[in-house]
């Protein structure tokens, strides 16, 4: 059995489909959204509040948010991995971009659950 410093913590496989669950995610919540701004006439403040409100709508968002997150540690993780060599920087990079992933999760739980 062959094992390598990237066979440890990530699969090929598990990546594929995690990339393309995430973006088959955020393609119906931004096609919902467009769909949304296409058929409303006038979006107030009360229309966009009505729309939070439900539950359905908070948890698609929710979903939608956590996909996001997950496609761009992937994608960077990714990216990084072929262009940025120095191991050191990497990781300095890789931890920045994760933490402003997570700041933007948290911050949209804020705004979310706050209506």
């Amino acid at each position: 059995m062959v094992t390598n410093q990237a066979s440890i913590k990530r699969n090929g496989v598990q990546d594929y489909v995690s990339l393309r669950a995430t973006a088959f995610i955020i393609a119906l919540y931004t096609f919902f959204i467009a769909g949304f701004f296409i058929t409303t006439d006038e979006v107030t403040f009360d229309v966009w509040h009505g729309l939070f409100s439900g539950l359905a709508m908070k948890v698609f968002t929710l979903a939608a948010l956590v996909s996001v997150m997950i496609h761009v540690r992937i994608g960077l993780w990714q990216v990084l991995t072929d262009y940025v060599k120095p191991t050191g920087l990497r990781a300095i990079i890789q931890y920045v971009l994760n933490i402003i992933a997570f700041v933007y999760v948290a911050a949209g739980l804020f705004v979310l659950w706050g209506v």
